[in-house]
């Protein structure tokens, strides 16, 4: 009696996806370490080879670019405004979306409300690996959720999943969540690197072909990193991450990857009873509004996507009792604030060798544009000399090494949305004064750091 072959054992970079015959210590494509995984060798069915993750089968015939005739896709809106916007505009036919989220987050409170919305005018079918039907419908009840056009299934083969897609052919497929799901064609655990990286083809291609929204959950690593192979996000269209702190009540979700759209798009939600509520302006939860001023408080414009956004910017600098002071930056990059530091040293005159300086932004928003650096030293120097800044000033501007003031994009439309929220005075670089000034509002020009730092104090 004839046996089925043995699977070849071969090793998989977890961060990279690359295979190697066996095992190193080091990654040579990405150079991680100890990454590597032994899996067993995909034993691929006939009929796969040859489709790529667009769902067609590969062909040699070479096309020129313009004559490939695009079809137009019609966005479809989810209900949910704030996701709409992080997805450029809603969702496209044959996408498919990769969300993760620390768990408990709210990443399937988020695309249970989607699928109710979306259930009134189109087929949904909802595929939980970790809940069941029961357990669903007990939060679809706690959310105040009809369901009633809400198809679920709980199931964690691949294969049986897309043969019941195909049966409900769904506009809008919910996969909760990707590390649950296997393939029959591997011998590896559910959540392995293979297995991980093969379903989700299965699902893109199926997708691809049946025009198909899907929407992937993905579990994150204690790192805040998506957990599997690093090739997952390469091979979905949209990369979205669902952050909040933990007993906040505000959620962000954030764009890292968008084919359709731009990236570092916000979203803002509110977590209550009824689940997840859309801000419509979050600028206005992230401004504390004291009634008197308080040194160390500064009003900051950043951008997020396309939306403009007011955060304020809290400072603390005090005496340290340890030989090294520390530099602790929330919603920051530490290092860039201890550069800042030492820019203010070198070019304001104002060394806080034996200080501890905290730095944090209200609202738990993480701040990855160099425009926070002007607000961050006028806040960490108004602790210093314990001087408020006035409540309705505001500022922006990248601080270059050598102490000039750089200009950042969109300067006019930040201050158009710094007025609109009672902001009267701002100190913005030179590039981003407009010609015709803002109605409303006082703009004071500066060039470097000493003229911003004589500006404020």
């Amino acid at each position: 009696m004839a046996t089925a072959p043995k699977p070849k054992s071969v090793y998989v970079c977890n961060d990279c996806g690359a295979r190697y015959p066996k095992w190193t210590g080091q990654c040579q494509e990405c150079g991680a370490w100890n990454s590597l995984l032994e899996v067993a060798e995909p034993l691929r069915r006939p009929a796969e080879r040859g489709i790529g993750y667009a769902g067609v089968v590969a062909s040699n015939k070479i096309e020129t670019l313009s004559e490939v005739n695009p079809e137009e896709r019609r966005r479809v809106e989810s209900g949910i405004g704030e996701l709409d916007r992080v997805l450029g505009g809603g969702l496209v036919a044959g996408s498919v979306v990769l969300i993760g989220g620390d768990p408990g987050i709210g990443k399937s409170t988020l695309l249970l409300q989607a699928c109710a919305a979306l259930a009134a005018d189109q087929p949904v079918l909802y595929v939980s690996g970790e809940e069941s039907p029961q357990q669903i419908g007990l939060r679809a009840r706690r959310l105040g959720l009809s369901g009633g056009g809400i198809r679920l299934l709980a199931e964690t083969c691949v294969e049986q999943i897309l043969a019941q897609a195909e049966l409900e052919r769904p506009r809008v497929m919910v996969v909760d969540s990707i590390q649950t799901l296997y393939t029959e064609t591997l011998q590896s655990a559910p959540g392995s690197v293979s297995q991980v990286r093969e379903s989700a083809a299965h699902l893109v291609r199926f997708a691809k072909q049946r025009d198909t929204v899907v929407f992937l959950v993905g579990h994150v690593t204690k790192d805040g990193a998506l957990a599997g192979p690093r090739v997952l996000e390469h091979m979905v269209d949209t990369v979205l991450y669902f952050e909040g702190e933990h007993g906040g009540p505000f959620r962000i979700l954030r764009s890292i990857k968008n084919r359709f759209g731009a990236v570092n798009e916000l979203g803002v939600f509110a977590m209550g009873d009824q689940g997840l509520r859309e801000v419509k302006n979050p600028s206005a939860i992230f401004l504390s509004r004291h009634e008197q001023p308080v040194a160390g408080s500064l009003v900051m414009v950043t951008r997020e996507g396309t939306r403009p956004l007011l955060v304020e910017v809290q400072a603390l600098v005090d005496e340290s009792p340890l030989a090294n002071p520390r530099r602790v930056a929330l919603g920051l990059d530490q290092n860039r604030l201890s550069m800042l530091l030492a820019v203010l040293h070198r070019h304001g005159g104002i060394g806080l060798f034996h200080q501890d300086v905290f730095v944090n932004v209200v609202g738990g928003v993480r701040i990855t544009e160099t425009a926070a650096d002007l607000p961050v030293l006028l806040a960490v120097l108004s602790s210093d000399r314990d001087r408020p800044l006035p409540l309705d000033l505001a500022a922006f501007g990248e601080v270059g090494l050598s102490g000039e003031v750089r200009p950042v994009p969109n300067g006019p439309d930040r201050l158009r949305e710094a007025v609109k929220h009672g902001i009267r005075r701002a100190i913005v670089p030179k590039g981003n004064a407009p010609k015709e000034g803002v109605q409303g509002l006082e703009i004071t020009v500066v060039r470097t750091l000493g003229e911003a730092l004589g500006a404020a104090f």
